[in-house]
């Protein structure tokens, strides 16, 4: 299994990690399934969307697998009026990762990154390791210090 540039990162800030690899199904890429695979909660398994806001730009937000994202909460966060997740076909572009795979680290181009609070209520996590089939497993703190993570309430009750 060779590194990915977010394993590779956290190598460098000297941050511990483990890689979780899990068999890929091209037609369900959903945090749920990827939860299933790897037999951990949904709302332990992180995903990253990409949103735009109005004044801000692009940004990445991070939720429990099994959550859906408030983009209200997530424009209060990021300081503009509204936020939109952008196109499926803007998301490699503007990442360099495709659907499945994205991560907030290493991205193409340094993002704000905002990561729902509920991360701190588990000693570890598993977030994207940038490729379809290999998550990230590793302390909140260590994911927060890495992606200069910003916390929030960004997920629909």
């Amino acid at each position: 299994m060779s590194k990915t540039n977010a394993a590779r990162i956290l190598d460098r800030l000297h941050l511990p990690y483990e890689l979780l690899e899990y068999a890929v199904d091209p037609d369900d890429l959903a945090a749920e399934s990827t939860a299933e695979k790897l037999g951990l909660p949904p709302e332990q398994v992180f995903k990253t969307l990409v949103a735009k806001g109005d004044r801000s730009g692009v940004c990445l937000a991070v939720i429990p697998g099994s959550a859906q994202l408030d983009l209200k909460a997530l424009a209060v966060l990021a300081g503009d009026r509204k936020t939109e997740t952008v196109p499926l076909k803007d998301v490699q572009p503007l990442t360099g990762y495709i659907r499945g795979g994205v991560t907030a680290l290493g991205t193409k181009k340094a993002y704000p990154v905002y990561v729902d609070s509920s991360i701190l209520t588990f000693e570890t996590v598993a977030v994207s390791a940038g490729r379809r089939g290999l998550m990230l497993w590793l302390a909140p703190q260590a994911y927060l210090t890495a992606t200069q993570g910003r916390l929030g309430a960004l997920t629909k009750a």
